[in-house]
This record gives structure tokens, C-alpha cells and sequence, in this order.
């Protein structure tokens, strides 16, 4: 069975959301430029935006260090919430022709390879997990199976994988098409709420299934392909706004807190929903070709280099900001700046010679 979820699918459609749409001229470069800037909002907020292990590796707070950066570098988690939108918007798109089975295969290949070797490198580095528990980060189900994680950000992983079975089972087994993936819509949105009622903790089987503090981000990513597809779409717009004024208050629950001065940073309530709400824009302008012109072809590298940089900055980070900053004595600024840029060298070498070799085949051998 051949799964079409919406009509007209470009060459753009064959694509991840870790790497972006594959190169081409109708190729959604923005998107590119966004999904790195989300990693490295992510990243300023390891290295500067929070206490606990980082300030080990600097010998100091960070927010000492870096007085005014790190009020701002705390709402880097918020890169999170970025990458889940875009997710629903290339998922949806990636989806186009494929089956199941061609999906899945997809997914593997694009996840799989840089994560084990970003395994290795963190396990050689850092020696954080025991064996048992490193075979088993292996699967990426390490999370739900309560083993230590080798990396940090594989929770995000976790996530997404989730999201992946959802929309495989939702609305490409069942053959897709434009009115399913609404009513996928519509019905996740729905039933995310309902168990969020039903088990504020989230700690239950339907938490845990339909995520319901990611959920809006995904459904808003997917109305906006929608759009990208027809800009006329009342429906379409009204699952992407509905992803917009949920997730903001997800976001905000999740990182605002009173003022308290025993806490590393105070996050503003008006600039979490600020940030929540430039990342929707900023795809909305995408969907309706407004950022057309951005076409230049640093952003196709800038898109190959998130997935992997995302999977090594965080642990291998620390390890350099140590051997820069404490052991060569470099000031604090520039180590953070090189270190950023050993990460992106880094995750450039794991693209270049594990991605681009060994996806493909991956691919076609699961396919």
C-alpha cells in the first residue's frame, strides 16, 4: 500500500527533520537556518544558560562567568520546542509516497548512524553509563526502559520516535490523504488533553503515548506543511494556530518559575511565549514561501550539520570548555566560541564520513 498524505509531493518530500529537505531548487533552505540556530540555542544553554555539570567544566557559574549572556542563554531550551515544530512540518512532508516500512527505513537511516557513533565517542570520552546500560542506549529506548543515558539530549530522541509511530499508524498506514492527517490532527490534540487531565503527572501509558507538552508543537509543524500545500486551508491554519496557543502554555509551565534568587536564572513568561511564538512564524513564513530568497548554499550545510552537532556538543563540549578554559587557561569567551566551533567541525567529520556512507545504506538494506 502506498501512503500519500497530501497530493503534488515535490522532490523536497524524500527528507528527515534532522537533516532537512535534500538539495534541490525548490529546496526549503530556511528551514535549515532554523534548525541550526535552534541546536545552538540548545547549546548556549549547556555552556551558559544553567548550573550543575557545566559549571564543573568552566571551574565556575556560569552566570558569573558570563553575567549577562546566561539570562539570555537560559531560554535556550526553548530550541527544543523549535525542532518539534519543524519536525511536523518535514515528517508530514517525508511521509509523501512512502509505506510504512519505507518510512521506518527512512527514520533509521537518519537517526541511527550519527547517534551510534556519537555513542562512542561520549562513551570513550566520558565512560558515563555501565556496559548493560550502554548495549541498550544502543536502541535509543533507554529512557522508557530506565537505564542511564550516554547523551543527554537522546530524551528529545525519545520523543521523536514517539511521534514517528503515532504518525506512521494514524495516517500513513491508513493510506494518508489531506482529510486523515487533519482528523489526525484534530483527534491527537484532543486526546492529549484529555490525558493530560487525567494524569497531570504524566506519568500514565496515555502520557506517555500521546505526549501532551509536545504534542502541540507537532500538530502546529504539521498544520503548517498543510498550508505550505494550499495557503488557503481554514483547517490547516486552525490546527497550526491551535498548536501555537497550546504549546505556548506548555512552554511556559515548563520553564517559567517565580522570582527566586537561590535559582541559576528568572525566565520572563512575555519571552517564552515571544521565542514559542517566532519559531511558528518563522515556519508560517517558510509555508507560505516568504523566505523563498534565502537560497544561498551555506544553509544546506548548516541543515547537515544540526543532527550530529545536536547529538555531540553537550558532553564533548564540557570536555573541551575543561581542557580550553581550566587546563590552557583560554578566557571564558573564547572557549565557548571554540568550542562551538570544534562541535560544528566535528559534527561536519560525522556527516561527511558516517552519515552521507553509511545512510543510504541503512536505507536500502531496511527498504
Amino acid at each position: 500500500m502506498t501512503a500519500t498524505v497530501v497530493p503534488g509531493a515535490r522532490t523536497e518530500a524524500k527528507s528527515g527533520p534532522e537533516s532537512g529537505p535534500k538539495s534541490g531548487s525548490d529546496r526549503l533552505r530556511a528551514l535549515d537556518g532554523l534548525r541550526l540556530l535552534a541546536a545552538l540555542m540548545v547549546c548556549g544553554y549547556h555552556y551558559g544558560g544553567r548550573g550543575g555539570e557545566i559549571a564543573k567544566s568552566w571551574g565556575a557559574s556560569p552566570n558569573k562567568l558570563f553575567p549577562s549572556a546566561s539570562t539570555w542563554l537560559a531560554y535556550g531550551p526553548l530550541g527544543v520546542q523549535i525542532f518539534f515544530i519543524i519536525s511536523g512540518f518535514v515528517i508530514c512532508m517525508s511521509a509523501q509516497g512512502r509505506t510504512v516500512r519505507e518510512f521506518a527505513a527512512s527514520r533509521a537511516a537518519r537517526l541511527y548512524p550519527a547517534y551510534w557513533v556519537a555513542i562512542a565517542l561520549v562513551t570513550v570520552a566520558v565512560e558515563r553509563v555501565s556496559p548493560s546500560d550502554l548495549l541498550l542506549n544502543l536502541t535509543m529506548l533507554q529512557q522508557p526502559l530506565g537505564a542511564d543515558r550516554v547523551l543527554g539530549v537522546c530524551w528529545t530522541l525519545w520523543v521523536e520516535l514517539r511521534f514517528y509511530v503515532l504518525f506512521a499508524l494514524c495516517v500513513i498506514l491508513p493510506g494518508g490523504g489531506r482529510r486523515r492527517t487533519l482528523l489526525f490532527c484534530g483527534v491527537w490534540t484532543i486526546a492529549a488533553v484529555l490525558a493530560n487531565v487525567a494524569d497531570p503527572m504524566g506519568k500514565g501509558f496515555l502520557s506517555q503515548a500521546l505526549m501532551p507538552q509536545y504534542a502541540p508543537f507537532f500538530i502546529g509543524g504539521i498544520g503548517l506543511y498543510l498550508v505550505h500545500r494550499d495557503h488557503r486551508d481554514k483547517l490547516a491554519w486552525a490546527a497550526a494556530v491551535t498548536g501555537w496557543l497550546i504549546g505556548q502554555h506548555y512552554a511556559v509551565a515548563g520553564l517559567w518559575h517565580a522570582p527566586n534568587p537561590k535559582a541559576f536564572s528568572y525566565r520572563s513568561s512575555l519571552v517564552i511565549i515571544a521565542i514559542v511564538t517566532a519559531g511558528f512564524a518563522v515556519v508560517a513564513l517558510v509555508a507560505l514561501g516568504k523566505l523563498g530568497w534565502a537560497r544561498w548554499k551555506w544553509l544546506t550545510v548548516a541543515g547537515a550539520l544540526t543532527y550530529p552537532f545536536y547529538l555531540v556538543h553537550e558532553h564533548l563540549g564540557f570536555v573541551a570548555i575543561k581542557a580550553l578554559h581550566r587546563t590552557a587557561g583560554i578566557p571564558a569567551p573564547a572557549t565557548f566560541a571554540l568550542t562551538v566551533v570544534f562541535m560544528l567541525g566535528l559534527a561536519w567529520a560525522i556527516h561527511r564520513l558516517v552519515e552521507r556512507p553509511f545512510g543510504p545504506k541503512l536505507r536500502r538494506a531496511l527498504s
